[in-house]
């Protein structure tokens, strides 16, 4: 009986550990198996340098690097191929993927600037310094309103104007274009906006505002001149001082009862002046 009973203990023993033997290939299997799936790769498109907006793209300029297939991103590249010949309309740093979003239609065939304006719009440039241009703080996608000073007015012209390029022109040198430092800002804009920038920088001088990239509410100003920008800190003085000068000019002196003098009192700076004439203005 003992004997039997042992046997019975043994065979159990066994068939445990060989059930638990196989249960724990079965999970190992499985965990191997996520994990193979969860580390399977696939080639993504890279710029192999920095790479400036307004370029064609070839294959040099690129290569492929591997990224997870589980966050794959979406419209990427999986060849170097596929972008060859397009324009890049945004400037990418080495390593970074390259999107269809990041790339002109495929009917544009150039470079440049052109390849960045949107269908019925024009690029234009104005000449500006460190100041008009906020001190180097407005940079390409941008959004700026433009004023101009002509004479003694101040006026906003333009609104939410979209900024292409910052310091820097493309120079054609046969084919191909390359940046040249130069002192301008190249704008996005309609004809007639176009019109409204090009008068203001010929008959005035223009400054630029830099916009928050969420505001997009237009104000329309009646524009500052001389007399209301110097009256708006000294209000309360001007006040006084055109009462004083209602009540002066309504006293009346009388020196010949036959011929009346008005004394009017001027204040300007702080200086007095009397003004004195008769009815017929003498």
């Amino acid at each position: 009986m003992n004997k039997n009973l042992s046997l019975i203990i043994l065979v159990a023993g066994v068939i445990v550990a060989l059930l638990a033997g196989i249960g724990t290939y079965t999970w190992l299997h499985k965990r191997t198996t996520v994990q193979s799936q969860t580390a399977a790769t696939r080639p993504v498109v890279v710029a192999a340098a920095d790479l400036s907006w307004g370029k064609v793209l070839d294959a040099s300029q690129v290569k492929t690097a591997p990224f997870l297939k589980s966050s794959m991103p979406q419209g990427s590249f999986s060849q170097p191929s596929e972008v060859a010949g397009r324009t890049l309309l945004y400037p990418v740093k080495a390593g970074e993927p390259l999107f269809e979003t990041q790339l002109a239609p495929t009917s544009v065939k150039v470079g440049g600037v052109s390849a960045l304006i949107s269908p019925n719009k024009r690029a234009m440039a104005v000449k500006v310094d460190k100041v008009i241009g906020v001190s180097g703080f407005i940079n390409p996608g941008n959004h700026v309103d433009v004023l101009v000073t002509i004479e003694n007015l101040t006026k906003t012209v333009l609104e939410n104007i979209l900024v292409l390029t910052v310091g820097q022109q493309m120079e054609r040198t046969g084919t191909q274009e390359k940046p040249v430092p130069v002192d301008v800002i190249t704008m996005e804009l309609t004809s007639v906006e176009a019109e409204k920038l090009a008068l203001a920088a010929s008959n005035g001088k223009i400054m630029l505002a830099l916009r928050n990239p969420t505001d997009t509410n237009s104000v329309v100003t009646r524009g500052v001149t001389v007399p209301v920008l110097l009256s708006s800190l000294g209000a309360p003085v001007a006040v006084a001082a055109r009462s004083r000068s209602a009540v002066i000019h309504k006293s009346v002196t009388v020196i010949n009862t036959t011929r009346p003098v008005y004394v009017v009192q001027g204040i300007k700076g702080g200086a007095v002046t009397e003004y004195k004439f008769n009815k017929e203005g003498e």
